[in-house]
Parts: structure tokens; C-alpha cells; sequence
């Protein structure tokens, strides 16, 4: 694969190894083992370690749903297609299929060997439906009879009836029945429903049974006068990506409905899941009928789809609930009398920064959008939305507010952020029948940036107000995100935002902004100089931290500034491309990622060894897909306090020796040893609280 560059090539430079890139696809299997070690680690909470089990079956049904999928498409197609590390289609293939099987054996070890034990000591002990006792048996049929059995349709396969379709990530039973008199066996497929608790308690409440087992419990009731001869669970994984064509579409809301119905009834099967016992005959005839190969086949020990885990909660029990945190109001805007702050006066005074979840976003976001759709000066309320909390949020019911008191009030709405399609359709149709704007972006763009504008009536003009940060609008996320944002009222900032917004919403060809980086048009090149600057300087310094480090381009530029003698320090979260501390290539290249409670999410530049270096933050990851295909907004940081509030935020997590990874040359991540036992979110909280002045620098 040709590798697209804007660096300035010189003959004198020695070209770059041909194997200086790891793949994308197996670093974020390598993310996602991460995450299980914190689902392994014996001294972390219960429902800690129970959270993490599910955060890595939901990752991989989203890998599975489009990563896999994609390469599943360039087989289908005979695309003879690389990664930038050389590996065609087929080799990822079986480098994912490895991984991934390692990562379900362990996580079914875990869940087998470890969190069932220790769920059964705090007070709830999953049965198998199979070891009840008569009396449990018949109060559960009581419970079957009533809540489970009149939404359940048993599907028969046989001449008259055709191999049904089976749903994207459904839960299923694969059921062979023989008919007592033609002693012919039948197949017949029993979806679980999705709608009802994956556990169903015994009466005690400490007791708690699979709703599949209790299905399959029950078949004979679903098949009267059959004899049941097996029954099997299954899962079946289908392409999820959406396609939409927004070129053609003149309606992109019914185009990204009339795909996502598409993708629910047509997307191909890349993943079948069963259990240890499946038959080879029953298997045999899924992957015929799904049209999967024995690679595709994935075996589980442990549960199929450990996120109904989630749903086991133990009355009285403190080990259950996970640690929670009460984020605290950021120090400038905590009122000093009973009067509540005016956030207009806060920002006109000087830029300020919040960092959730240690920041709370209901006091500071939510607030301020409120302040904004009561306030009689405000003339207009801009946002951009990608992921959001719904359209019952306050966030939503102040920007409906706003509209209906007569003030300009623009929504950008993404309709095709993957996972949240439909919940961004309800959410635009709520906002339009409240009067608001709903903008859909732009064409052939995804707009991902997260900014607010508001515009207010201040003496004989106006002045602006905005927000622009690393997360969503959405309060769900803030309380589980790491993000930073900045609430300024810089003139020059603010009017590129108000440029933006124009160029989201109307007719623009806008490619010049006075402070902004914004993607697809200043952000790779303005990044890339800013790497080519500090190659320059004798002592140059570079940290970045971004979720995912996959761009060549951009990879090359630090390898080149490395090669200069620049000392650059990445913090990459899931995917990186890039191979840290190779001699020659990458000597000054650290890379580590941090895996906690929280999930790291902030994307944070900064360049230069200074006492004031330039910082910079914003919505975008370092991928091809961000600087290329997304609209994305990333701002400079200008007051002194605020740059070295967050130059010790960085170097904190490069100290952190607790919840820290490191990456070596060869791809492979290792645990930083812990030897003072500082761990960053920890900190951030005792520092948020003002329990220890200086906490965080003390660390560091």
C-alpha cells in the first residue's frame, strides 16, 4: 500500500525500514488483552473485574462487526490489498483468528475458574438450570409459563420452512427434535430474546440461572409430542459497518435508516460462536446455511456474551458496586455566596479548562448551556454533536428550551456514528420538532469535532463563547471518559469556530483558520510541521496522547524527528502502528499506554522542551480516518497556568507505574513494574479534591 506523504523528502536522508509499521488489527487485539489483565487482576473489586469481562466481549463484537468484516469484503471482492506492514488479507485473518481465541480462553478461564467462585461468596451463585431441584424446577416453570414462553418463536427448518435468519450478535438455541413416529430429526432454531434479564433469580435472590439454560429447560413445552435430541447455544457475529453512499442520498436520515434495516436483515456472518459441546453435525449445518469456514468458528468455555454479566447485582453486598467517584465542581466555577457563577463573566475573565470525570460535566457543560438558553443576551447556541446522552439529556432539553424562546439554535448531528445511528436519528428528530436546526453534516465527512458556540449581545455588539474539547456531549461517558476541554472567549478562536460551524452547515470552501487545526483541511500538514519544527531545535520534545497511533505520515514524521534527536514520548491507548526504540529508527520513542478505571480518551499535543511549550488538544486520534475522512477541530492552549496544568497532567502518566504499559520494538507490551505506586487517576481524584496541595506534582 502506497504510503501518502507531505514530508519533505532530501537526498541525503537514508530511506525508512520497509518494516517500520506493526499492524493495525492485531495492536488492537493487543488493547483489548490489556483490558482483560484488569478483569484478571485478583486485588481489583468484584464488580471492577466483572465490568472489565464485559467491556472485552463488547470490543471484540465491534472488531468482529467491522474490522474482521472489512477483511472478510476484501477476500470476497479478490482485492489483492496490503496493510502498510505488508500482511495481505488472509495473514490478519489468521493473526486475529489466534489472538482472538487466546483472548476467549482466557476470559473464560477467568470467568469460569475465578468470577463465578467469587460471585457465589458474595451472595450470588449462578446455577446451572440442569442441577436445580424439583422444587426450583417447578418455580421456574411457573416463571416460564409466564413471562418467557409467550415471547419466545420456535423457527423449524425443513422443506416448507427455509434456514431462518439469524440476527446480528442474537443469542440462540440450535435445537434437533425428531418426531416420534417418522423418527426423522428436525433442526429448529430458539432465539433468546434480547428484551429479557440475561439471569432470572430463585426466589432466595442469592441464586441466579442463565435465561438460556431456562429456555433450554423447557424445550418440551416448545415442542409437544417431540422428542428433543440436543439442543446447542450459539452466536452468530454479522457485518455491522454501515455503507451509506451520502454522494447519492438526497435524504441522508432515510438513507442511514434504510441501510441500518440493510445491515439488521443482509449483513454476512463473519463469527460463530458456540459452546464446547456443540455437535459436528449441528455445526456442520450452521456454517453451511451462514456460510462460514471452520476458521470462523470461535469456541467458548465460559458464557457466551459476558455483558449480561452486568445485569447480577447482590442486595447488601459491598463488594458488587463498582468505586464510585462524585466528580467535583471545577474550582472557578464553585459560586463564594449563594448566587450561582455566571459562567459568561468566568470565560470573559480568562480561558478555563475542566477535566472529566475529575471536573464534573453537569456543573460545567451542562451548565453552561443552560446559563446560555436562559440568558435574554443570547442570540444563537451552536453544537456539534457526534455521540450524545439522548433527547431527554438537560443538555437537550436547554438547546430545545433555547429554540423555543426564540433564539438561533444549530445542531450538527452525525447520523452515522457508529453504534449510536439510530439513537442520533431520535435525538435529531426530538430536536427539529423543538424548533432546533438539525444540520447532518457534510458529504463524504464524518463530522466527529466537539464544539459549542454561543453568541451573545454584549453593549453595541457581540461576543462569542465556546467550548471545544476531546469528548462527547454526552453525560453517560463523562463520568467513565477521561476528557479535557477549554471554555474560551479568545476572539480569534471563537470566530474560527463560528467559521466552522458555517462551513458545516452551509455552502463553504473555508481551508484557512487564524488558530484552529481542523481536519481534512489544516490538521495533517499543521501537525506534521509542528513534528518537522522541533527536529530543528537542539533539544526538541515531543508528547502526544491520542487513543490510537496508526497514520504512516504521521508515523514517519516521528520517526524522522526521532532520527534528529528529539525525545518523544507517546501515550497511545489501543492501536499503535509505530515500533518504539528501534536503533537507528526510533532511539528517542517511548510509547505506553495506561489502562484504569477510566478510559483515557483526551488527545493531547505538545511541542517543545520550554518552560512554555505549545499545547494543543481536540477531538482528533492520529488515524487516517481522522485526519483525512473527519471533520475535526483540535485548538492551541494559550494561558500559562492552563498549559502547565496540563504539562503536569502528561507527566504524571509518564510516571505512572501502576496502570501503565509499555511497547517494545517488537510489538509486544509489557506491564510497567510498579516500584512508588502512582497511579494517575488516583491522583487526579486526590488532587480534584484538593486532599494533598500539589498531589500531582509531587509525583512527578
Amino acid at each position: 500500500m502506497a504510503v501518502r506523504s507531505t514530508l519533505s523528502q532530501s537526498p541525503q536522508r537514508a530511506a525508512l525500514p520497509r518494516d517500520r509499521f506493526s499492524n493495525r488489527e492485531l495492536s488492537r487485539l493487543d488493547f483489548d488483552s490489556r483490558v482483560l489483565t484488569m478483569a484478571e487482576d485478583l486485588a481489583r473489586p468484584l464488580a471492577e473485574r466483572i465490568r472489565f469481562l464485559a467491556i472485552v466481549s463488547d470490543s471484540l463484537d465491534d472488531f468482529f462487526q467491522v474490522r474482521v468484516a472489512g477483511l472478510h469484503e476484501q477476500l470476497m471482492a479478490s482485492l489483492r490489498l496490503t496493510s502498510p506492514d505488508g500482511m495481505t488479507s488472509e495473514e490478519q485473518l489468521e493473526g486475529i483468528g489466534a489472538r482472538a481465541r487466546d483472548l476467549i480462553e482466557r476470559q473464560s478461564a477467568t470467568f469460569n475458574e475465578e468470577i463465578v467462585p467469587e460471585l457465589a461468596e458474595a451472595g450470588a451463585t449462578i446455577v446451572k438450570a440442569d442441577d436445580l431441584s424439583k422444587g426450583d424446577r417447578n418455580l421456574l416453570a411457573e416463571v416460564f409459563k409466564e413471562r418467557i414462553f409467550p415471547v419466545l418463536t420456535p423457527l423449524a427448518v425443513d422443506p416448507a420452512h427455509p434456514f431462518p435468519y439469524i440476527s446480528n450478535l442474537s443469542l440462540n438455541l440450535a435445537v434437533m427434535v425428531r418426531d416420534p413416529e417418522r423418527q426423522q430429526p428436525r433442526f429448529a432454531r430458539v432465539k433468546v430474546p434480547a428484551l429479557l434479564p440475561r439471569f432470572m433469580a430463585l426466589p432466595d435472590g442469592k441464586r441466579f440461572v442463565p435465561l438460556e439454560q431456562v429456555i433450554a429447560l423447557h424445550l418440551p413445552v416448545l415442542f409437544p409430542g417431540m422428542e428433543i435430541v440436543s439442543n446447542h447455544f450459539f452466536r452468530v457475529t454479522r457485518d455491522a459497518d454501515l455503507d451509506v453512499d451520502d454522494d447519492e442520498a438526497e435524504d441522508l436520515m432515510a438513507a442511514v435508516q434504510a441501510e441500518l434495516m440493510r445491515k439488521r436483515r443482509k449483513g454476512r456472518a463473519v463469527r460463530l460462536e458456540v459452546g464446547p459441546d456443540m455437535s459436528p453435525d449441528v455445526l456442520a449445518l450452521l456454517l453451511r446455511e451462514l456460510e462460514l469456514g471452520q476458521q470462523d468458528v470461535y469456541t467458548v468455555s465460559g458464557m457466551l456474551d459476558m455483558t449480561g454479566l452486568l445485569s447480577i447485582h447482590v442486595p447488601g453486598s459491598n463488594q458488587l458496586p463498582a468505586r464510585m467517584w462524585m466528580p467535583a465542581t471545577q474550582p472557578r466555577l464553585r459560586p463564594l455566596s449563594g448566587d450561582s457563577v455566571d459562567f459568561f463573566e468566568v470565560i470573559r475573565d480568562r480561558d478555563l479548562l475542566v477535566h472529566h470525570p475529575y471536573d464534573s460535566f453537569v456543573t460545567s457543560v451542562e451548565s453552561f448551556v443552560e446559563q446560555a438558553a436562559r440568558d435574554k443576551d443570547v442570540l444563537a447556541i451552536k453544537v456539534s454533536m457526534y455521540r450524545t446522552s439522548g433527547p431527554e439529556s438537560p443538555l437537550a432539553r436547554a438547546l430545545k428550551n433555547a429554540a423555543q424562546a426564540g433564539k438561533q439554535v444549530v445542531a450538527v448531528v452525525e447520523l452515522k456514528a457508529r453504534g449510536d445511528e439510530q439513537a442520533n436519528i431520535v435525538w435529531a428528530k426530538a430536536l427539529e420538532e423543538a424548533g432546533v436546526h438539525v444540520v447532518y453534516g457534510l458529504v463524504g465527512l464524518k463530522t466527529h469535532a466537539k464544539l459549542m458556540l454561543v453568541v451573545r449581545q454584549e453593549g453595541e455588539g457581540v461576543r462569542r463563547y465556546a467550548h471545544i474539547g476531546t469528548g462527547n456531549y454526552n453525560a453517560a461517558t463523562a463520568g467513565t471518559f477521561e476528557d479535557v476541554a477549554l471554555f474560551t472567549a479568545d476572539p480569534d478562536v471563537t470566530a474560527d469556530i463560528a467559521e466552522l460551524f458555517n462551513y458545516l452547515t452551509g455552502y463553504s470552501r473555508q481551508s484557512k483558520y487564524r488558530r484552529l487545526l481542523v481536519a481534512p483541511t489544516t490538521l495533517r500538514s499543521g501537525l506534521v510541521r509542528m513534528i518537522q519544527k522541533e527536529a530543528l531545535k537542539p533539544k526538541g520534545r515531543i508528547v502526544i496522547k491520542v487513543n490510537n497511533l496508526v497514520d504512516p505520515e504521521m508515523i514517519d514524521a516521528l520517526y524522522r524527528a526521532s532520527q534528529s534527536g528529539v525525545r518523544i514520548d507517546l501515550i497511545v491507548r489501543g492501536i499503535c502502528c509505530l515500533k518504539p526504540g528501534v536503533p537507528g529508527l526510533s532511539d528517542g520513542i517511548t510509547v505506553r499506554s495506561l489502562v484504569g478505571h477510566y478510559l483515557e480518551h483526551s488527545r493531547i499535543f505538545r511541542f517543545g522542551n520550554e518552560a512554555s511549550p505549545d499545547i494543543l488538544f481536540g477531538s482528533s486520534d492520529l488515524m487516517p480516518r481522522n485526519l483525512d475522512r473527519r471533520v475535526e477541530a483540535v485548538v492551541p492552549v494559550d494561558d500559562p497556568d492552563l498549559k502547565k496544568e496540563i504539562v503536569q497532567f502528561l507527566e504524571l502518566e509518564l510516571s505512572d507505574d501502576t496502570l501503565a504499559w509499555e511497547l517494545a520494538g517488537d510489538g509486544t507490551w509489557s506491564k510497567v513494574a510498579t516500584a512508588k505506586g502512582l497511579n494517575t487517576q488516583a491522583l487526579m481524584q486526590r488532587a480534584t479534591l484538593g486532599l494533598v496541595e500539589d498531589d500531582r506534582e509531587e509525583a512527578v
